[in-house]
């Protein structure tokens, strides 16, 4: 075990790690949601949860995988046109933080409704860690340490303008939350 461990933090490995980080991190989540929901009678939660990491570790992988074909197509990498590549890597990883927080920020508003505020504060704690998984799930592909800082800000303030104005992440991210509404 120790080589394997002293393998995978390996400055060479940084990728794998960041992934396998990533995904162990999200199966942990899951499992703990899953359990602190369970006694609430909000288990339900945790499936539409597991639902959607699913769909968002497609969207990430897809669009990482498109954002890289046009790096090449388009010959753009870090030392030849810095800028276009900083700012496209932005704008796509925020955009799928902003599109988490969309989603995670209405399951939680109809979730609290009614409910004790003991509830309320573990729902929204949920919805936080949750939009902090989506982080270092985006982050994993995005490497550096802007985009993680970046998308971490923009993740916890997207996710408090959609908790207080659900309506507003719907209208921006509906049409792609209609697709997979099963």
């Amino acid at each position: 075990m120790g080589q394997f461990a002293n393998w995978l933090l390996h400055e060479e490995q940084k990728e794998f790690f960041d992934y396998l980080f990533a995904i162990v991190l999200n199966a942990v989540f899951l499992l703990l949601i899953a359990l602190l929901l369970w006694p609430l009678g909000r288990v339900g939660m945790a499936w539409r949860f597991a639902k959607a990491y699913w769909i968002f570790w497609t969207a990430v992988i897809v669009i990482a995988c498109f954002v890289a074909l046009a790096h090449r197509i388009f010959r753009m990498d870090l030392y030849s046109h810095a800028n276009a590549y900083v700012i496209t890597g932005l704008v796509t990883s925020g955009f799928l933080q902003v599109g988490w927080s969309a989603f995670v920020a209405p399951i939680i508003y109809d979730a609290v409704s009614g409910a004790p505020v003991g509830m309320v504060i573990v729902l929204y704690a949920v919805g936080v860690v949750s939009c902090w998984v989506a982080t270092v799930i985006v982050a994993a592909f995005y490497l550096g340490t802007l985009y993680r800082m970046v998308n971490l800000g923009l993740s916890v303030l997207s996710f408090a303008v959609f908790s207080v104005w659900p309506a507003a992440g719907s209208a921006i991210y509906g049409w792609f939350f209609e697709l997979f509404s099963w």
